[in-house]
């Protein structure tokens, strides 16, 4: 053992110095023990092998700077990508008012004027309630009304229908005089709506019936006979020309007048003609 202290004492002699300068001080002084050496005073004075120790503080600063290293080699590439503080890269100018100043909007006169709706709805009071059930009921009781006529008006005829004029017609000449004569030898007879024969008619039903005696075949409806004929001017009409209305049509009687068959309640006759609304139609040509 003191062999190999010896030899760790030679190769560093420094240390060892150091070593017995330490061992000196600590021993008790005596008035007989020998002062120190210069060699010793020297060795006491290099720096002590014994481990630094940091405080509180020093360990913090140690973390800060640390941290501080890693984020600066995390920052990625791009972040020092070349150019990157050119112009092109900069803020526009409508960016920095927006950021920094306060905005205004301008609004037109056409949109502070736009009209506004809203949704309404007419309220219905019980009184119109009433009125649109009698309404109805009164309508109703024309229906049963009418058919009762009709079943009377079929059970009173006994004579020839249109469909036994056309198969056989008492007139084959046919002439606008002559139809005129047929239709007034039916004045009087009562209106009847859907009536097709003496025991009553309706409009377009005379029309058709007087028709069916020359032939001539009609469709039971007063704009259906207008479109059979040709439109002539109310100059160049004649009795026996047809009249035609919207809802309505009778034969010409001239000047101005007209024979039909006008409305329930009347009976088939000659009138002046009450409406500008209206147009002459020659059948037969």
């Amino acid at each position: 053992m003191a062999r190999f202290s010896r030899r760790r004492l030679s190769r560093n002699p420094a240390r060892g110095a150091a070593t017995k300068a330490i061992i000196a001080a600590k021993a008790p002084a005596s008035p007989t023990s020998p002062q120190p050496d210069a060699a010793a005073r020297v060795a006491t004075k290099l720096p002590s092998t014994r481990r630094l120790r940091r405080g509180p503080v020093a360990n913090v600063l140690v973390m800060a700077v640390s941290a501080g290293i890693v984020g600066t080699l995390a920052i990625p590439a791009y972040a020092f990508a070349p150019g990157s503080a050119g112009p092109q890269f900069g803020e526009t100018d409508v960016t920095k008012l927006t950021k920094a100043q306060a905005q205004s909007v301008e609004v037109t006169d056409d949109v502070i004027a736009a009209p506004v709706t809203k949704d309404s709805y007419d309220a219905v009071t019980g009184a119109e309630i009433a009125a649109a059930a009698e309404a109805a009921a009164a309508a109703e009781a024309a229906r049963i009304a009418a058919e009762e006529a009709m079943t009377s008006y079929a059970a009173s005829y006994s004579g020839p229908s249109v469909g036994d004029f056309l198969a056989n017609p008492p007139y084959p000449n046919f002439d606008l005089a002559s139809v005129y004569d047929v239709a007034t030898s039916y004045i009087g007879v009562p209106y009847v709506y859907g009536g097709a024969t003496p025991a009553g008619f309706d409009c377009s039903g005379f029309v058709m019936y007087v028709y069916a005696q020359f032939g001539v075949s009609m469709p039971h409806s007063s704009a259906g006979q207008g479109d059979m004929g040709t439109r002539i001017s109310e100059a160049d009409a004649q009795p026996g020309d047809l009249v035609i209305m919207p809802g309505h049509d009778g034969f010409y009687a001239g000047n101005g007048m007209i024979l039909h068959a006008p409305y329930e309640g009347a009976s088939v006759r000659v009138q002046p003609i009450w409406t500008s609304d209206y147009y002459i139609v020659r059948i037969g040509i």
